[in-house]
């Protein structure tokens, strides 16, 4: 089967073409939605996408990354209007992302309206995280009746990173103990014991956990009430933590982490620190994630963030070093690799291949 997958990120699509089984990518294109401020330009960045990828032949059925499933879609679904509705639904849960999953699957529907479409959820590879990891330290009818609980994130590049990681170190995932480090424009980490996931630093919603490219991550929640007591509605709070915080709120000038090294060398104050803060806080919830474990056989960096920059893998790993965490390389790799080792941990990078999981989960669907 030649399968199309669409991952409608919070700052770009990926669009790509994958062979099953084989796990043979055809075609690989991204563009990014920062022009794409209206459906209607969605509509047609969603369209050049496919048209980009898919232009060398037919394709068979179409896979699409979805970031919330909720407490309802454990495994890829088969989407329908009912499916689209719900992941809707979901919205308000995961606000940079279920919306605009939602507006390109509908998108995509009424283009190739004759395949079978299959929705994968970044939230299913946590469904079975124990109640101590999934629950929050609420009354108990907020669980029972609102379904507030750690739902967590990045599902689908932590299963590739799990994978990739056991074939460079030879091992069987069943006996891997490790932390995936999600670095990109959102940001986690997540502690795997057995392929399973035990902890995870994104929660209910994408906004928990390590400092990311425009959200803050974790914050003390009194900040928050302070800001509406002053007069800040909900959406300007919202919109302040989700948008205008970060890599981007500390430094001024970029969420991306690339131009932020750029502008530190050349002295800028406010980019070095918004690259410390990053790696402090990277840091102490990786640190803190490991706690799950009975051990930690390796540390892996993915994601945009993760995968391509030295200087941040290499600050991460310093400040980890008092747990036996061996430091990185400062050169950048070009291919998934076994960076250090020392004392039985291994550290790697690994690029996310999201697309070949979600390739997977259609093939076993359809």
């Amino acid at each position: 089967m030649r399968i199309l997958v669409l991952n409608p990120g919070s700052s770009s699509l990926k669009a790509s073409v994958v062979e099953e089984p084989g796990d043979r990518s055809v075609a690989i294109s991204e563009r990014d939605w920062d022009a794409d401020a209206t459906d209607g330009a969605r509509s047609d960045s969603v369209a050049t996408a496919i048209e980009a990828v898919s232009s060398g032949g037919t394709v068979d059925a179409v896979g699409y990354r979805v970031a919330h499933g909720g407490s309802r879609y454990a495994t890829a679904t088969r989407i329908d209007d009912g499916v689209l509705t719900a992941i809707r639904e979901l919205d308000a849960l995961a606000p940079l992302h279920n919306l605009v999953a939602a507006q390109v699957i509908d998108v995509a529907r009424t283009l190739l309206p004759e395949l079978p479409h299959v929705a994968c959820f970044d939230t299913a590879f946590h469904a079975d995280l124990p109640e101590v990891s999934h629950r929050y330290p609420l009354p108990e009818s907020w669980y029972r009746d609102w379904g507030v609980r750690r739902y967590g994130f990045h599902g689908l590049s932590v299963a590739w990173s799990v994978e990739r990681t056991a074939a460079l170190l030879g091992r069987d995932q069943g006996d891997l103990q490790l932390v995936v480090a999600h670095l990109g424009s959102g940001c986690s980490a997540t502690a795997v014991a057995a392929g399973r996931s035990v902890s995870t630093t994104m929660g209910m919603t994408p906004l928990e956990g390590l400092m990311m490219g425009t959200r803050a991550g974790s914050i003390d929640p009194g900040i928050l009430l302070h800001a509406l007591r002053r007069g800040m509605s909900e959406q300007e709070v919202e919109r302040a933590i989700s948008h205008q915080s970060g890599l981007l709120g500390i430094s001024g000038r970029s969420p991306s982490a690339t131009d932020l090294e750029v502008e530190a060398s050349r002295g800028d104050a406010r980019s070095a620190l918004a690259l410390r803060m990053f790696i402090a806080r990277a840091s102490a919830a990786i640190a803190a994630t490991a706690s799950s474990l009975d051990r930690l056989d390796a540390l892996v960096f993915t994601g945009g963030i993760g995968y391509g920059s030295a200087l941040i893998r290499r600050g991460i790993c310093e400040r980890l070093a008092v747990l036996g965490v061996p430091v990185t390389p400062a050169s950048r790799e070009e291919a998934d690799a076994v960076l250090a080792r020392a004392g039985g941990m291994a550290v790697l990078c690994v690029a996310p291949r999201e697309d070949l999981v979600i390739a997977r989960q259609v093939l076993a669907s359809v």
